[in-house]
């Protein structure tokens, strides 16, 4: 490795450390790498940059956070979360099981776990506290339950991926949404066993009635139906992961007038929250970029390659170093932006040995969401704990049986391949 590349990473190095936010540390680095490298055009950094978001892969995000937005403020939130009362009401720890099942299903429709679990921490947390739960418990179940987000399709994660990888988005969607509902169910039957334990009351002892229960089935069915919608028509090729998007936003648009909960004033408020964070995405993106053609031109993929090879001959060898390695920088740098730098080192390896793509992307997926949880940077961690006012030490110590659960999921997901690969062999 050359010393202007090796003067390059350092630089990138110290100021991920500093906390400098990500892009501002991307475009630095790789403006020092152009201004000290006599033989590359500096031009080339800006080209880079804009084309970076010039992709037609990247127009599902707008769509997707959209719909999202739209969603929130259609009332769709409220009335998932009254069904998913009424689903688990009776069982042990009654109110969190609701915050697993809504981050589940809302996953169908926000696509993004800070989103997710700002959501339920507003929402459940107040009352979870009034009806017992401890503060720490409420917080961590609000974050973890919110990394089962980036699983279910639309998770913004996957359309980023697959767009970086040259991976169809539908088939990382479909291998999302099996894995989503399974953890799902696990992360249920922790919350299940820690509220038994600390005598967590259910939220209702007697039956719910079939009134009760297609009354509240009636008012979510429209939004529950979304993310059935959204993978049945991609994989019957009436629409594209882009037009899936599109559709979404439109049909979320129709359920708050249906509802009537949007107006003229809401929707411009909507359009502004999803420029802005479309524009936060963007700019990692075309940050990421710049510094892509930077390893690219110095030959560093297949450099790692070559010393991953020498290491072992072993994909699964290859795949327990992949997770480790993922579980540190997920705990320092930023989900998207380690995914946007290190998909395109890591998967064209992953290829050489032979591990099939759709298999590789959710264990980086589901490997960099679990970072969102730990400290010091864990963005969902910091998110919660400054909405509830939970202290971070609290929270990190009632984290632990959530993170044993989800690193658990992490191996079954990294060495039973069919959890990956079997619902979309069986759709496809």
């Amino acid at each position: 490795m050359s010393l202007i590349i090796s003067i390059t990473f350092v630089i990138l190095l110290v100021l991920i450390f500093m906390k400098v936010p990500i892009f501002i540390s991307l475009l630095t680095a790789s403006a020092v790498y152009f201004l000290i490298n006599p033989a590359v055009n500096a031009q080339i950094l800006a080209q880079k940059f804009l084309t970076g978001c010039d992709n037609v892969g990247l127009l599902a995000i707008p769509f997707f956070i959209a719909a999202g937005v739209f969603m929130n403020y259609s009332t769709v939130t409220t009335r998932i979360m009254d069904f998913c009362s009424v689903l688990t009401g009776r069982m042990v720890g009654g109110l969190a099981q609701v915050n697993v099942l809504l981050s589940t299903l809302m996953g169908g429709l926000s696509g993004s776990n800070i989103a997710d679990a700002a959501m339920d921490a507003k929402m459940l947390v107040p009352e979870m506290e009034k009806r017992g739960y401890s503060k720490e418990f409420s917080s961590v179940v609000s974050a973890a339950s919110s990394l089962i987000t980036p699983m279910i399709p639309p998770g913004i994660a996957m359309i980023i991926y697959g767009t970086i990888a040259g991976q169809s988005i539908g088939r990382l969607f479909i291998s999302g949404f099996g894995i989503g509902i399974g953890l799902c169910l696990t992360m249920m039957v922790l919350v299940s066993l820690i509220s038994k334990r600390r005598n967590y009351e259910r939220m209702r002892t007697t039956r719910v009635t079939a009134k009760e229960f297609f009354t509240a089935l009636k008012s979510a069915a429209l939004p529950l139906m979304l993310p059935i919608v959204i993978i049945g028509g991609i994989r019957i090729g009436v629409f594209t992961a882009i037009e899936a998007g599109a559709v979404m936003v439109l049909i979320a648009l129709i359920l708050g007038i249906y509802y009537k909960a949007l107006n003229f004033k809401i929707i411009v408020k909507g359009l502004v929250e999803t420029v802005i964070a479309t524009a936060t995405v963007m700019v990692i993106v075309s940050s990421a970029t710049v510094f892509a053609w930077i390893l690219t031109k110095e030959r560093i993929p297949q450099i790692l390659a070559e010393m991953m090879v020498s290491i072992t001959d072993n994909k699964y060898v290859f795949l327990m170093i992949v997770n480790i390695f993922l579980l540190v920088v997920g705990m320092f740098v930023e989900g998207s932006a380690a995914m946007i730098v290190l998909v395109p080192l890591l998967a064209p390896i992953a290829a050489k040995f032979g591990i099939d793509p759709v298999h590789f992307a959710m264990v980086v997926i589901f490997n960099l969401s679990i970072g969102t949880m730990t400290p010091p940077v864990g963005t969902v961690m910091f998110v919660v704990c400054g909405i509830t006012g939970c202290p971070t030490a609290k929270f990190i110590k009632e984290s632990i049986p959530f993170l044993v659960l989800l690193l658990a999921g992490l191996l079954a997901i990294t060495y039973i391949p069919v959890l990956s690969t079997g619902l979309v062999d069986l759709v496809y």
